[in-house]
């Protein structure tokens, strides 16, 4: 019993100063993170989920209060008070303020709790566009930040109060969860993780490659083969070592963190990589990363030692590892089941997830390419000009690009669409009647408009297959079509019409002259 009681003492003391260092980066990093996700967010929050948006909060909100008695309950967040546009952008650029807060160093419980509020706010009416596995994944890291600060008392030089090593490791815990579970689902999803073969396909069939995919596609097979080798070693096998004793959690850590860097450098994954390093930051101690990191940024995390926490910092902490290891029972089973899920929330707050990524890998890559027209839609000779988005693959000559960590939304959701039909894409045809339309919200999205703000008579889409040229070709890509995935559409066309009309999307004004014959489409 004494041995017992010992042993909680210790996890629930004072810091002795050997992870004061590690807190401090902990929390700078985690507010790069929330910066970069506030600033997306403001930046495509009213093309995307505004009142004219592609899924407008508004009408989300109103279907879950029709069909719920405790709305806020079953979907909580803040725009229950106003999903006007202008209150919404008020709270994303408030987040972004507090995220560079606590970038430069200020941090306190408040601080902390403020951010996780207004982020969950938006994930959780965010709709598709904030269903990826690094929303929650930010949610359950932001949430446990907060235990790692003083109350109300904020500081320019760190911590500025007591943090407990139970919070530490929490996170390890969490970061087991991110790692492990990706290594299972992979092992469970996709006969490829098992033969080696595996990145013969990724850096090409990923999402959003960059400029180093290419590259990395062209190495020779046993060069993929090691590839998935180390995948497994650090997905399967290193996690465990997270809770092991100093040294080597110090070299779990280190394989994780080199990991991350060659995902980087390898492909656009939004902040998820860059979220798992700042979630390696616990692994280290302070007396190695005062030999690793610049003495200017270690200096920053120099001050006395703290006092012994509050007994009400010491229940609350204890309080937080009897939620999480009680909430963490659901994502466990899910984790040993053979129907194992990934990126999954089973609480409404996100405090506790399951997560994993690419437990399949397509073979192939094909993409939607949205065209219009001035001229005759039905006439071989017309003029059909592409619409480029930001990042995803479409002038073969165009270098991909580095945006990681942000994250361009639509790029992500077209990269899903092109998987299935554009029946089942109800915001894919929305998109089409805002480009028939030149919004200038959705232009606005995209990298280029081939008609200069001017709505096209016509709008259709095809599928391409792309692949990577050769490395030492003049072009990135070689494409060849497939066929039409969404035929011809005028503003007008009755279909399109009906569709906007169900589902209570604002109608656009049109000035443009009703072309003919009406594209008789299938909806």
């Amino acid at each position: 019993m004494a041995a017992a009681r010992s042993a909680w003492e210790r996890l629930l003391g004072p810091p002795d100063g050997e992870d004061r260092l590690a807190v401090w980066l902990f929390l700078r990093g985690l507010g790069l993170i929330y910066t970069v996700a506030f600033l997306a967010l403001a930046l495509q929050l009213p093309p995307l989920l505004g009142h004219d948006g592609l899924l407008p909060i508004h009408l989300y909100l109103s279907h879950i209060a029709a069909g719920s008695s405790t709305p806020w309950w079953d979907v909580p967040s803040l725009m229950w008070i106003s999903s006007g546009d202008g209150f919404m952008l008020l709270l994303a650029w408030a987040g972004f303020a507090l995220g560079l807060l606590l970038l430069c160093g200020h941090a306190s419980a408040v601080h902390l709790l403020l951010l996780w509020i207004l982020y969950s706010s938006f994930v959780n009416v965010g709709q598709l566009f904030y269903g990826y596995g690094w929303e929650i994944l930010l949610l359950e890291t932001g949430f446990l930040g907060v235990f790692l600060c003083p109350a109300w008392r904020g500081g320019w030089r760190g911590l500025a109060g007591g943090s407990e090593r139970v919070v530490l490791w929490l996170l390890r815990w969490l970061l087991f969860r991110v790692m492990f579970g990706a290594g299972l689902i992979k092992l469970r999803g996709d006969p490829c993780w098992w033969d080696l073969t595996c990145l013969l396909y990724h850096y090409e069939t990923q999402p959003i490659p960059n400029p180093i995919s290419p590259f990395l596609h062209a190495l020779p097979a046993f060069g993929h083969h090691l590839g998935v080798l180390f995948n497994h070693l650090v997905e399967v096998v290193v996690p465990v070592f997270y809770f092991a004793p100093n040294r080597m959690r110090r070299v779990a850590g280190g394989l994780t963190v080199l990991f991350q860097v060659l995902l980087v450098l390898s492909g656009n994954l939004s902040w998820l990589n860059w979220l798992t390093i700042v979630l390696c930051v616990p692994c280290f101690d302070d007396a190695l990363l005062r030999r690793i990191l610049p003495a200017c940024l270690t200096r920053r995390a120099v001050e006395p030692p703290h006092d012994a926490p509050s007994p009400g910092r010491r229940v609350a902490t204890a309080g937080l590892l009897v939620v999480v290891l009680c909430l963490s029972v659901s994502p466990v089973i899910n984790m040993l089941s053979p129907g194992q899920m990934m990126n999954t929330s089973f609480d409404r707050l996100h405090l506790v997830n399951t997560y994993g990524a690419f437990g399949h890998i397509g073979r192939e890559r094909d993409e939607i390419i949205l065209l219009g027209t001035m001229d005759d839609a039905h006439d071989a000779g017309a003029d059909w000009r592409e619409y480029e988005f930001p990042c995803k693959p479409g002038d073969p000559s165009r270098r991909p690009c580095v945006v990681s960590p942000y994250h361009h939304r639509l790029d992500w959701q077209i990269w899903f669409a092109a998987m299935g039909d554009y029946r089942t894409q109800p915001w894919l045809l929305h998109l089409v009647y805002k480009l028939l339309h030149a919004d200038p919200g959705i232009l606005g999205l995209l990298a280029s408009d081939p008609f200069h703000g001017e709505p096209p008579l016509w709008i259709r889409a095809d599928l391409y297959r792309y692949e990577f040229a050769p490395t030492d070709a003049d072009v990135w890509w070689r494409r060849r079509r497939l066929g039409p995935y969404l035929p011809p559409l005028s503003a007008h066309d009755p279909a399109l019409q009906r569709i906007v009309e169900a589902f209570g999307w604002p109608p656009l004004s049109s000035t443009t002259p009703s072309p003919s014959p009406p594209c008789a489409c299938s909806f």
